[in-house]
């Protein structure tokens, strides 16, 4: 009997090499870079992230000035990672009316703030005129009225569901009234992991797959542009992280073949942090806070796997320490993130990075590296003082 040779052996390097070139890898090509144990490779695959870095975007290293409003916690969902929740009527549940979060808005602007980032757990209670849709848009219309030029980055795709199911809207006429009452880019938060069998274990009530990902083209085919982001360090696999970045790419690409007004603007990873999470899964991961080492393995695959399509990657400071943060402006990121002046949702896990961030702290992080640095508005253009 003839048999056919055996494929060829796909090495480390072929698939580095192949990078480097500017081709597109495989998800299995990233599932080998995920796992080898070779330290030898992996410090060849921090070397081709950066190289990579260097090729799409420059040395400089970006930064944007910008503050969370976390407007409530009170959320009707149960997420096994989140240590935020409350329902109403808990001790420490709050929720801010308009007036609050004027003011937070205002202090942002005193200082040189240029974004709000506006997200708040999913409460049947917000309502205006009757309607969750007439809650959302009050808030937006108050706040660019105040503030007609700062950039809203609001509401996650989790938000827009919530919104439209409460209203028995679809989605696009749901993106389009917040567009129209001054969303001006969308979190892409949500997101998790894009594999409904690691969703529903940590994220059971939260959007499919499919629902985020259908959300996020509406709101790209409406001229919005979104971030990406990945929760990682959990339960997932490397498949499933690769599954996910996959899945982001496609959302690109589809974005640039068609012409869509919006698009992806960056890639942020959220490595897990658990000491206050719900203990059930805290237990399962058996870890409390992030693993350096495997978030900047990820974040330098991220590179070589999205580069070319998504060019801006961020690490997140709150969730591994301006050092770990800065550590990871060397394994293919370009981005330092913003000050966002408070923080909750990370911190009430028990991240250890803090809740703010001054601009002369990040840039001082920047200039320990000896990289040029340039903030940033929301969607990457330089802000020239």
């Amino acid at each position: 009997m003839i048999t056919s040779p055996p494929p060829p052996l796909v090495t480390l390097e072929s698939i580095l090499d192949r990078a480097r070139q500017g081709h597109d890898l495989s998800p299995q090509d990233g599932e080998q870079l995920l796992t080898t144990p070779d330290p030898g490779a992996i410090a060849a695959i921090r070397d081709t992230a950066d190289a990579l870095r260097q090729q799409q975007v420059g040395d400089t290293v970006t930064y944007v000035v910008n503050r969370n409003i976390n407007f409530t916690n009170i959320c009707e969902q149960h997420c096994s990672f989140c240590a935020f929740r409350r329902d109403a009527g808990d001790q420490g549940a709050y929720w801010l009316d308009l007036e609050q979060m004027l003011e937070k808005a205002q202090l942002a602007v005193d200082q040189g703030a240029t974004e709000l980032c506006i997200q708040g757990g999913l409460n049947p209670a917000a309502k205006h005129q009757g309607t969750s849709l007439g809650f959302y848009t009050q808030v937006l219309q108050t706040l660019k009225q105040a503030f007609p030029h700062l950039h809203l980055h609001a509401f996650s795709p989790q938000e827009v569901q919530f919104i439209a199911r409460e209203d028995g809207l679809d989605y696009g006429t749901t993106i389009a009234a917040l567009q129209a009452a001054g969303v001006d880019s969308m979190p892409g938060t949500a997101a998790e992991v894009l594999d409904d069998q690691v969703r529903r274990v940590i994220c059971p009530e939260k959007i499919n797959s499919a629902t985020w990902l259908e959300i996020v083209g509406t709101a790209h085919r409406l001229g919005l542009s979104t971030t990406s982001t990945l929760l990682s360090g959990h339960i997932e696999t490397p498949a499933q992280q690769m599954h996910h970045l996959a899945q982001l790419r496609s959302l690109q690409q589809t974005a640039q073949a068609q012409s869509y007004g919006g698009g992806i603007t960056e890639f942020i990873l959220l490595p897990f942090v658990g000491e206050l999470a719900p203990l059930p899964l805290r237990r399962r991961v058996g870890r409390d806070q992030p693993c350096l080492p495997s978030a900047l393995r990820l974040m330098a695959v991220a590179r070589i796997f999205l580069g070319n399509w998504i060019p801006n990657h961020q690490p997140s400071w709150v969730k591994l320490g301006l050092e770990g943060a800065t550590q990871a402006l060397t394994w293919g990121c370009n981005d330092i993130g913003g000050t966002l002046m408070e923080e909750h949702i990370t911190s009430m896990a028990g991240a250890k990075g803090g809740t703010c961030q001054t601009v002369t702290d990040l840039r001082r992080a920047i200039a320990s590296l000896g990289r040029p640095m340039q903030q940033r508005d929301t969607v990457y253009r330089a802000i020239v003082s």
